[in-house]
């Protein structure tokens, strides 16, 4: 039987989720796409091209580009370029769905801004995975991508998040994981959390527990692999306006504006950006 090669897919911009582990996490969309587009682009090209020899869908005379962080300035008029003459174009990120914490997300809006077509062929998400062995709640879930990786930065962007009622996930690194839960811990109380590291692959795990058992056991027992980081919610207090502005002016009494918002908004667990514009005003206020 010979398969087309041309004319199967529409021109435009084709977004091409791919497994986060097990090869067969792939949907037969996607193959559909990575077999008839007329461009191929990747996150990876040397990934891409092992799932595609898995799945026996050959690259033959195409152009298999490279497109990421560092040359996506480079590459993305040469995209346009063949998207404008009428060809399709496959951009799969390196695992999992693009635009998900994936350089892809500028090449898909400079394609939409030039009056391209942008589609995608759904599939693995190492976010919903991890969420649906996770044991935490779902109905309502923040996504958080990558905390900063300097420690008070990070500090600050999980006190932003407590104020949030939902599930919140991260992605994290193995050399990160330990730092980064004490810092939850102490920014939003050690609530019931789960590490899923490995997901689909063959040391799968999801462990269970308070933030500061998680802490214990991965400082014994050092993580490998990748990790997404589901912390569930939080009982959030409820703190007059009255009590935050008291707080507020005992901290403005030795502290700076930023230090007295991260305090109260710690302390009182209540958002740091309110907190944080309360404490300009009073401080203005002082200063007259």
């Amino acid at each position: 039987m010979t398969i087309p090669v041309k004319g199967e897919i529409a021109p435009g911009l084709h977004l091409v989720a791919t497994p986060i582990g097990n090869a067969r996490d792939i949907t037969l969309r996607a193959i559909d796409v990575l077999t008839h587009a007329d461009v191929l682009a990747a996150e990876d090209t040397r990934s891409l091209r092992r799932l595609m020899e898995l799945h026996g869908i050959v690259v033959r005379d195409r152009p298999l580009l490279p497109y990421h962080d560092h040359n996506g300035a480079r590459m993305r008029p040469r995209i346009l370029a063949d998207i404008a003459d009428g060809k399709s174009v496959a951009y799969a990120s390196e695992a999992g769905t693009p635009m998900i914490s994936d350089p892809g997300f500028d090449l898909a809006r400079a394609v939409q801004e030039a009056g391209g077509d942008v589609t995608t062929a759904p599939g693995a998400s190492a976010v919903v995975t991890a969420l649906t062995i996770g044991g935490q709640p779902t109905d309502r879930f923040f996504f958080a991508g990558f905390l900063p990786n300097a420690k008070g930065a990070r500090k600050r962007a999980l006190a932003d998040l407590k104020g949030i009622e939902a599930t919140l996930v991260f992605y994290e690194s193995p050399r990160r994981l330990v730092a980064m839960l004490k810092d939850a811990q102490e920014a939003l109380g050690d609530r019931s959390a789960t590490v899923c590291r490995e997901l689909t692959k063959k040391f799968e795990e999801a462990r269970q527990g308070n933030i500061s058992d998680l802490a214990a056991f991965y400082t014994e027992s050092p993580p490998k692999g990748e990790i997404v980081v589901l912390i569930g919610k939080g009982d959030l207090p409820i703190v007059s306006e009255l009590d935050v502005e008291r707080e507020v002016n005992i901290a403005l009494e030795t502290l700076s504006v930023r230090d007295a918002a991260d305090l109260v908004s710690t302390k009182l667990g209540v958002k740091r950006r309110p907190v944080y514009q309360l404490a300009m005003r009073l401080a203005a206020e002082k200063r007259e």
